[in-house]
Protein backbone atom coordinates (compact mmCIF):
# COMPACT_ATOMS: atom_id res chain seq x y z
CA UNK A 1 0.00 0.00 0.00
CA UNK A 2 2.72 2.51 0.94
CA UNK A 3 4.97 1.66 -1.95
CA UNK A 4 1.58 2.52 -4.30
CA UNK A 5 1.25 5.79 -2.69
CA UNK A 6 4.37 7.01 -1.88
CA UNK A 7 5.40 8.27 -5.83
CA UNK A 8 1.41 10.43 -6.32
CA UNK A 9 2.56 11.83 -2.70
CA UNK A 10 6.15 13.01 -3.84
CA UNK A 11 4.97 14.54 -7.07
CA UNK A 12 1.74 16.47 -5.22
CA UNK A 13 4.31 17.72 -2.45
CA UNK A 14 6.70 18.82 -5.64
CA UNK A 15 3.85 20.46 -7.35
CA UNK A 16 2.21 22.25 -3.74
CA UNK A 17 6.11 23.90 -3.50
CA UNK A 18 6.16 24.78 -6.83
CA UNK A 19 3.05 26.60 -6.64
CA UNK A 20 4.26 28.54 -4.06
CA UNK A 21 1.21 27.13 -1.35
CA UNK A 22 3.83 26.52 1.49
CA UNK A 23 7.13 28.96 2.40
CA UNK A 24 10.55 28.05 2.37
CA UNK A 25 10.48 26.04 6.26
CA UNK A 26 7.33 24.13 5.14
CA UNK A 27 8.97 23.10 1.73
CA UNK A 28 12.02 21.58 3.53
CA UNK A 29 10.22 20.18 6.60
CA UNK A 30 7.45 18.72 4.06
CA UNK A 31 10.38 16.84 2.24
CA UNK A 32 12.15 15.59 5.35
CA UNK A 33 9.02 14.15 6.85
CA UNK A 34 8.46 12.69 3.66
CA UNK A 35 11.48 10.36 3.75
CA UNK A 36 10.74 10.06 7.48
CA UNK A 37 7.82 8.28 6.78
CA UNK A 38 7.94 7.04 3.18
CA UNK A 39 11.60 6.98 2.04
CA UNK A 40 12.78 8.97 -0.84
CA UNK A 41 12.20 6.68 -4.39
CA UNK A 42 13.83 9.04 -6.37
CA UNK A 43 16.95 9.94 -4.06
CA UNK A 44 19.97 9.63 -6.58
CA UNK A 45 17.76 11.80 -8.99
CA UNK A 46 16.58 14.22 -5.95
CA UNK A 47 19.87 14.98 -5.91
CA UNK A 48 20.83 15.19 -9.14
CA UNK A 49 18.21 17.76 -9.64
CA UNK A 50 19.03 19.69 -6.02
CA UNK A 51 22.23 20.51 -7.73
CA UNK A 52 20.91 21.93 -11.03
CA UNK A 53 17.48 23.86 -10.06
CA UNK A 54 19.85 25.39 -7.21
CA UNK A 55 22.05 26.81 -9.77
CA UNK A 56 18.98 27.72 -12.31
CA UNK A 57 17.04 29.42 -9.73
CA UNK A 58 20.12 31.66 -8.26
CA UNK A 59 21.08 32.55 -12.08
CA UNK A 60 16.88 33.79 -12.73
CA UNK A 61 17.13 35.63 -9.85
CA UNK A 62 20.23 38.08 -10.92
CA UNK A 63 17.51 39.34 -13.45
CA UNK A 64 16.06 40.88 -10.50
CA UNK A 65 19.13 42.50 -9.65
CA UNK A 66 20.91 46.25 -10.86
CA UNK A 67 25.15 46.56 -11.07
CA UNK A 68 25.06 49.22 -8.77
CA UNK A 69 23.33 48.09 -5.73
CA UNK A 70 25.06 44.79 -6.54
CA UNK A 71 29.10 46.09 -6.13
CA UNK A 72 27.93 48.37 -3.10
CA UNK A 73 26.50 44.73 -1.35
CA UNK A 74 29.50 43.20 -2.30
CA UNK A 75 31.60 45.88 -1.51
CA UNK A 76 29.72 46.01 2.34
CA UNK A 77 29.78 42.09 3.00
CA UNK A 78 33.99 41.99 1.41
CA UNK A 79 35.65 42.66 5.00
CA UNK A 80 32.88 40.55 7.32
CA UNK A 81 33.27 37.61 4.33
CA UNK A 82 37.15 37.68 4.82
CA UNK A 83 37.45 37.82 8.81
CA UNK A 84 34.44 34.97 9.09
CA UNK A 85 36.30 32.56 6.80
CA UNK A 86 40.03 33.33 7.70
CA UNK A 87 38.59 32.85 11.41
CA UNK A 88 36.34 29.68 10.95
CA UNK A 89 38.89 28.12 8.87
CA UNK A 90 41.39 28.46 12.03
CA UNK A 91 38.85 28.00 14.60
CA UNK A 92 38.69 24.72 12.63
CA UNK A 93 41.46 23.41 12.38
CA UNK A 94 42.28 23.58 15.92
CA UNK A 95 39.31 22.26 17.16
CA UNK A 96 39.55 18.95 14.34
CA UNK A 97 43.00 18.30 16.39
CA UNK A 98 41.39 19.14 20.10
CA UNK A 99 38.25 16.84 19.13
CA UNK A 100 40.78 14.32 17.59
CA UNK A 101 38.25 14.76 14.63
CA UNK A 102 39.88 12.65 11.45
CA UNK A 103 41.66 15.33 9.60
CA UNK A 104 40.32 14.99 6.52
CA UNK A 105 36.43 15.20 8.12
CA UNK A 106 37.52 17.71 9.86
CA UNK A 107 38.96 20.13 7.37
CA UNK A 108 35.64 19.00 5.13
CA UNK A 109 33.20 20.37 7.55
CA UNK A 110 34.94 23.00 8.37
CA UNK A 111 35.32 23.91 4.84
CA UNK A 112 31.58 24.05 4.66
CA UNK A 113 31.15 25.68 7.32
CA UNK A 114 33.15 28.27 6.56
CA UNK A 115 31.96 29.18 3.09
CA UNK A 116 29.31 27.93 1.34
CA UNK A 117 27.80 24.08 2.80
CA UNK A 118 28.02 21.69 0.40
CA UNK A 119 29.34 23.29 -2.74
CA UNK A 120 32.50 24.11 -0.60
CA UNK A 121 32.51 20.78 0.26
CA UNK A 122 32.48 18.96 -3.17
CA UNK A 123 35.11 21.22 -4.72
CA UNK A 124 37.61 20.60 -1.34
CA UNK A 125 37.21 17.12 -1.57
CA UNK A 126 38.79 16.16 -4.12
CA UNK A 127 41.77 18.41 -4.01
CA UNK A 128 42.35 16.67 -0.21
CA UNK A 129 41.79 13.38 -1.87
CA UNK A 130 38.86 12.79 1.08
CA UNK A 131 37.45 9.77 0.68
CA UNK A 132 33.31 9.16 0.05
CA UNK A 133 32.69 8.17 3.61
CA UNK A 134 34.55 11.58 5.11
CA UNK A 135 32.24 13.55 2.23
CA UNK A 136 28.82 11.78 3.02
CA UNK A 137 29.33 12.53 6.77
CA UNK A 138 29.91 16.35 5.84
CA UNK A 139 27.38 16.84 3.88
CA UNK A 140 24.97 14.87 6.43
CA UNK A 141 25.96 17.37 9.02
CA UNK A 142 25.99 20.84 6.96
CA UNK A 143 22.53 19.98 5.59
CA UNK A 144 21.32 18.95 9.40
CA UNK A 145 22.85 22.58 10.27
CA UNK A 146 21.15 24.37 7.25
CA UNK A 147 18.21 22.71 7.96
CA UNK A 148 17.86 24.30 11.79
CA UNK A 149 19.17 27.70 10.06
CA UNK A 150 16.05 27.44 7.43
CA UNK A 151 13.46 27.37 10.48
CA UNK A 152 15.40 29.87 13.50
CA UNK A 153 17.13 32.27 11.11
CA UNK A 154 13.80 34.70 10.67
CA UNK A 155 12.92 34.42 13.72
CA UNK A 156 15.61 35.35 15.95
CA UNK A 157 16.25 38.42 13.22
CA UNK A 158 13.08 40.06 13.84
CA UNK A 159 13.89 39.46 17.55
CA UNK A 160 16.90 41.83 17.59
CA UNK A 161 15.35 43.96 14.71
CA UNK A 162 17.30 43.34 12.34
CA UNK A 163 17.32 45.60 9.28
CA UNK A 164 16.30 43.66 5.56
CA UNK A 165 20.45 44.55 4.63
CA UNK A 166 21.05 43.68 7.81
CA UNK A 167 19.88 40.21 7.75
CA UNK A 168 20.72 39.49 4.60
CA UNK A 169 24.34 39.92 5.09
CA UNK A 170 24.32 37.94 8.35
CA UNK A 171 22.27 34.90 6.55
CA UNK A 172 24.59 34.88 3.66
CA UNK A 173 27.25 34.53 6.29
CA UNK A 174 26.30 32.58 8.87
CA UNK A 175 24.35 29.41 7.27
CA UNK A 176 26.18 27.36 4.92
CA UNK A 177 24.12 26.42 1.89
CA UNK A 178 23.23 28.52 -0.90
CA UNK A 179 19.50 26.51 -0.60
CA UNK A 180 19.44 27.56 2.92
CA UNK A 181 20.30 30.97 3.19
CA UNK A 182 18.43 31.95 0.11
CA UNK A 183 15.82 30.37 1.61
CA UNK A 184 15.44 32.07 4.90
CA UNK A 185 15.81 35.41 3.02
CA UNK A 186 13.05 34.74 0.98
CA UNK A 187 10.77 34.41 4.26
CA UNK A 188 12.64 37.58 5.94
CA UNK A 189 11.67 39.77 2.87
CA UNK A 190 12.47 41.31 -0.87
CA UNK A 191 15.66 43.21 0.06
CA UNK A 192 17.08 40.63 2.17
CA UNK A 193 16.67 38.06 -1.09
CA UNK A 194 18.87 40.14 -3.09
CA UNK A 195 21.47 40.83 -0.09
CA UNK A 196 22.10 37.32 0.50
CA UNK A 197 21.96 35.89 -3.01
CA UNK A 198 24.30 38.62 -3.79
CA UNK A 199 26.85 38.21 -0.66
CA UNK A 200 26.34 34.68 -0.88
CA UNK A 201 27.83 34.22 -4.52
CA UNK A 202 30.81 36.72 -3.75
CA UNK A 203 31.31 34.52 -0.34
CA UNK A 204 31.45 30.83 -2.94
CA UNK A 205 34.51 32.94 -5.12
CA UNK A 206 36.68 32.60 -1.68
CA UNK A 207 36.91 28.43 -3.00
CA UNK A 208 39.34 29.34 -4.89
CA UNK A 209 41.87 30.85 -1.74
CA UNK A 210 40.86 28.08 0.39
CA UNK A 211 41.52 25.30 -2.71
CA UNK A 212 44.91 26.73 -2.49
CA UNK A 213 45.33 26.93 0.87
CA UNK A 214 43.88 23.12 1.43
CA UNK A 215 46.39 21.76 -1.43
CA UNK A 216 49.28 23.10 0.92
CA UNK A 217 47.70 22.16 4.74
CA UNK A 218 47.43 18.03 2.68
CA UNK A 219 50.38 18.60 0.21
CA UNK A 220 48.42 17.49 -2.57
CA UNK A 221 49.87 18.87 -6.10
CA UNK A 222 48.07 18.56 -9.13
CA UNK A 223 44.57 18.63 -8.23
CA UNK A 224 42.13 20.73 -10.07
CA UNK A 225 40.19 23.44 -8.30
CA UNK A 226 36.44 24.24 -8.92
CA UNK A 227 35.40 27.27 -10.02
CA UNK A 228 31.65 27.67 -9.83
CA UNK A 229 30.33 28.65 -13.14
CA UNK A 230 27.50 29.60 -12.44
CA UNK A 231 28.79 32.80 -10.97
CA UNK A 232 29.63 33.99 -14.10
CA UNK A 233 25.95 33.54 -15.34
CA UNK A 234 24.60 35.27 -12.39
CA UNK A 235 26.54 38.46 -13.42
CA UNK A 236 25.21 37.89 -16.97
CA UNK A 237 21.91 38.22 -15.78
CA UNK A 238 22.24 41.54 -14.00
CA UNK A 239 23.90 43.41 -16.87
CA UNK A 240 20.71 41.88 -18.90
CA UNK A 241 18.43 43.57 -16.05
CA UNK A 242 20.93 46.22 -15.73
CA UNK A 243 20.82 47.11 -19.41
CA UNK A 244 17.09 46.41 -19.53
CA UNK A 245 18.01 44.12 -22.54
CA UNK A 246 14.43 42.65 -22.10
CA UNK A 247 11.73 43.63 -21.26
CA UNK A 248 10.57 44.05 -17.19
CA UNK A 249 7.04 41.57 -17.09
CA UNK A 250 10.26 38.83 -18.30
CA UNK A 251 12.38 39.95 -16.54
CA UNK A 252 10.03 40.04 -13.19
CA UNK A 253 8.34 36.40 -14.59
CA UNK A 254 11.98 34.83 -14.84
CA UNK A 255 12.61 36.18 -10.81
CA UNK A 256 9.23 34.82 -10.06
CA UNK A 257 9.93 31.48 -11.63
CA UNK A 258 13.26 31.50 -9.62
CA UNK A 259 11.87 31.60 -6.52
CA UNK A 260 9.00 29.01 -7.15
CA UNK A 261 12.25 26.63 -7.99
CA UNK A 262 13.87 27.74 -4.68
CA UNK A 263 10.40 26.34 -3.14
CA UNK A 264 10.98 23.20 -5.06
CA UNK A 265 14.44 22.90 -4.32
CA UNK A 266 13.80 23.53 -0.29
CA UNK A 267 11.65 20.50 -0.62
CA UNK A 268 14.02 17.58 -2.06
CA UNK A 269 17.08 19.39 -0.12
CA UNK A 270 14.45 17.66 2.49
CA UNK A 271 13.98 14.50 1.21
CA UNK A 272 17.99 14.22 1.29
CA UNK A 273 18.27 14.14 5.25
CA UNK A 274 18.67 11.12 6.50
CA UNK A 275 18.27 10.83 10.22
CA UNK A 276 19.92 6.88 10.00
CA UNK A 277 22.96 8.60 8.37
CA UNK A 278 23.89 11.28 10.96
CA UNK A 279 23.31 8.84 13.89
CA UNK A 280 26.24 6.57 11.79
CA UNK A 281 28.45 9.73 12.09
CA UNK A 282 28.94 10.23 15.98
CA UNK A 283 29.39 12.70 17.75
CA UNK A 284 32.67 14.80 17.71
CA UNK A 285 31.83 15.55 13.86
CA UNK A 286 29.02 17.26 14.46
CA UNK A 287 29.72 18.96 18.02
CA UNK A 288 32.92 20.19 15.56
CA UNK A 289 30.35 21.53 12.84
CA UNK A 290 27.86 23.33 15.51
CA UNK A 291 30.70 24.77 17.85
CA UNK A 292 32.00 26.21 14.34
CA UNK A 293 28.17 27.21 13.58
CA UNK A 294 27.27 28.49 16.64
CA UNK A 295 30.88 31.06 16.39
CA UNK A 296 30.38 32.29 13.33
CA UNK A 297 26.77 33.23 13.71
CA UNK A 298 27.29 35.21 16.82
CA UNK A 299 30.42 36.59 15.04
CA UNK A 300 28.74 37.66 12.17
CA UNK A 301 25.83 39.33 14.52
CA UNK A 302 27.54 40.96 16.50
CA UNK A 303 29.83 42.74 13.78
CA UNK A 304 26.35 43.59 11.67
CA UNK A 305 24.85 44.60 14.20
CA UNK A 306 28.01 47.11 16.18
Amino acid sequence: MIDKIRIPIFFLLMLIALLGIVNSPLALLSGFLFTLIFKNPFKKQSQKAIHYLLKIAVVGLGFGMFIKETLQTSKDGLSLTFYSIVLTVSLGILLTRFLKVDKQLGHLVTSGTSICGGSAIAAIAPVIKANSESISIALGIVFLLNSIALFIFPGIGHLFHLSQHQFGLWAAIAIHDTSSVVGAALEYGEEALRIATTVKLSRTLWIIPLSIFSMFLFRTKGEKIKIPYFIGLFIVAIFINSYHFLPTNITGGIVFISKRLLLLTLFLVGTSISISDLKETGLRPVLLAVLLWVFISVFTLVYIMH
